[in-house]
């Protein structure tokens, strides 16, 4: 899609506004800006239209919905077999966050448990997320800042 408006600075002020917090109202977005309610319900509309804000959306507290263990996974996998196994693991419940990547591993997850530390991480690998993963040539695992590493296909 070509931008047919240039993004200015109120734009900019707009959409950082939005970032920090989506749900705030247009009269406090204006304060800030320093224009009119009715430029920023005009400035977002367009901003909507060209498809530079696309969605808005929802942070949540893992803790606060009774997940008690946030681990990032980070998977080494065969380039043959690196979008399957992102895939795969897209499908589990637990995975909150897959992604591709060229840096030190080349799948990462964020993996939210309810039971916590390693029974649970035990029970994710026992359902066979890790199990099945052929082609993963490397797995490690950061609990709560601590890092366990080993191989994740047996």
């Amino acid at each position: 899609m070509i931008i047919t408006q240039m993004i200015d600075e109120r734009d900019v002020l707009i959409i950082d506004t939005f970032r920090e917090n989506a749900r705030t109202p247009h009269t406090e977005i204006a304060a800030i800006v320093g224009v009119g309610e009715s430029t920023i319900r005009n400035r977002v509309r367009a901003l909507e239209e060209e498809g530079v804000i696309k969605q808005y959306t929802v942070v949540t507290d893992p803790a606060k919905l009774g997940y008690n263990s946030v681990s990032l996974v980070g998977i080494d996998a065969e380039p043959s077999y690196l979008l399957d196994i992102a895939l795969r693991l897209s499908k589990f419940p637990e995975v909150k966050f897959v992604a591709t990547s060229a840096g030190d591993h080349t799948i990462m997850t964020e993996v939210w448990l309810a039971d916590g530390g390693s029974s649970g991480h035990s029970s994710l690998r026992r359902s066979g997320s890790w199990t099945v993963c052929r082609g993963c040539l490397r797995l490690s695992l950061w609990i709560t800042g601590r890092c366990a590493a080993g191989v994740c296909c047996p």
